[in-house]
């Protein structure tokens, strides 16, 4: 895939795909829950249709009727133990919240992934559900898991990382435990784990004291069923509203999209940068926080995020340091240890890829510094994602400013937002 430069700006609606993170969820919570879920504007990419499949695997009644997804769930206990191992490709997502839902079943599983995912740490989630009373058998602290479901064990858990992901297992596992389970976590991560299963029924309590919070859940009560229209995705949303930012004579509208605040980082920080963004027809939906985004060309400025930014946006750093790119002065952002162990090292890769652009940078302590100029004279203009599909669609628009730059990889892509080449030539972009 080739970004090329362009001159008209990036101008319309894009169709924005359905949020990531709320469709691995509204598979897994409906597929045990009792009733029919229909699921409105679910993404349709690899990684969710790897947990997809694995729910199949399982024995779950998944249809697909006039574009809606229809899940039968009939409770807790109705997975039945898969025939084959389950491959969940290059999803940490699926990994790691069906590891936690798996080890409090009554049948063993085996769970593998491609290269990439098999490279990621699982110990990160094993080892509290071990210390739960779950048997995983891991290899080398990743993937492939030997799951073999077992009774778990009421837990008082302190979250050490800052992880939706883990945290989530988690939550999955103690649906199951006869008894009551509390998760204490000391900085924000994503919540629409607690927040679908509050609306499907569980008995579950989320109390913020002070700067942490604390979920208690009390397991084995049956979920009830309720249909879902899950809302566009702000990650898949940064690249065109920082595409639109960083060139001129650029004006876009994104419509329906999710603006959780455990997970809107991207827009406090362009707001901090100057970015002209207005949010409109804010509102809910699911219990979740919607509305839609309006972006106008901006002269941006640099700016200093502190590590509390990280915990709010990990994922949308590569978008972000091109536009920082582009920005007026230099700019800092700090603590960004969790971008290394993402589908692939994101800090490395960024430092790579900005610097064969042109760009002056460096990484010191986990901290990135980006010092931006005027105009950038391409060193090299093949762009290494190592199969990271957000480090592909950052670069990819950092070529319509000083392309042309050629992504590998761009199967990559597929895992978040299919159509992305075609929306961003839609909206005057020039990728071939």
């Amino acid at each position: 895939m080739i970004s090329t430069k362009i001159n008209e700006g990036i101008n319309g609606i894009p169709n924005i795909p359905g949020d990531k993170s709320i469709s691995h969820r509204s598979i897994i919570i409906p597929s045990i829950s009792n009733g029919v879920c229909e699921i409105n504007n679910i993404l349709k990419s690899d990684d969710v249709l790897h947990t997809l499949n694995a729910f199949k695997n399982m024995g779950v009644r998944i249809e697909e009727k006039n574009q809606k997804l229809i899940i039968y769930g009939k409770g807790l206990n109705s997975l039945k133990e898969p025939k084959n191992e389950i491959y969940l490709g290059n999803s940490g997502t699926s990994a790691r919240l069906l590891t936690g839902l798996l080890s409090a079943q009554k049948f063993k599983t085996v769970l593998i992934g491609d290269e990439s995912l098999s490279k990621r740490p699982m110990k990160r989630i094993s080892d509290p559900l071990n210390n739960m009373g779950a048997k995983i058998d891991i290899t080398n602290g990743s993937l492939p898991l030997i799951i073999e479901g077992k009774n778990l064990n009421p837990s008082n858990i302190n979250l050490e990382i800052p992880s939706a992901q883990i945290k989530s297992g988690l939550l999955l596992a103690s649906l199951y435990i006869n008894g009551e389970t509390k998760i204490t976590e000391y900085k924000i991560t994503r919540d629409h784990t607690e927040t679908m299963l509050q609306s499907f029924g569980a008995n579950i309590d989320v109390e913020q004291i002070n700067k942490k919070k604390q979920i208690t859940i009390i397991g084995q009560k049956e979920l009830q069923s309720q249909n879902i229209d899950v809302p566009n995705d702000l990650s898949s949303s940064s690249f065109f509203i920082v595409s639109a930012l960083i060139n001129k004579n650029s004006h876009l509208i994104l419509k329906n999209i999710n603006n959780n605040s455990s997970r809107n980082g991207i827009l406090i920080a362009l707001k901090k940068m100057g970015a002209k963004i207005e949010l409109k027809n804010q509102r809910k939906n699911n219990n979740e926080n919607v509305c839609d985004i309006e972006v106008i060309s901006s002269k941006l400025n640099g700016c200093d995020l502190g590590q509390e930014f990280a915990d709010l946006m990990i994922d949308e750093y590569p978008i972000l340091s091109i536009a920082a790119s582009f920005a007026s002065s230099p700019s800092i952002f700090r603590g960004l240890k969790e971008l290394r162990v993402k589908e692939s090292d994101r800090l490395k890769l960024i430092l790579l890829n900005l610097k064969n652009c042109g760009v002056d940078c460096k990484v010191e302590n986990d901290n990135l510094y980006i010092y931006p100029s005027e105009n950038y004279n391409v060193k090299n203009n093949i762009i290494r994602t190592d199969f990271d599909h957000r480090i592909a669609m950052s670069f990819c628009i950092m070529g319509t400013r000083v392309g042309p730059l050629r992504i590998d990889n761009e199967d990559s892509i597929r895992t978040s937002f299919p159509t992305f080449k075609e929306e961003l030539n839609k909206l005057g972009g020039a990728v071939f």
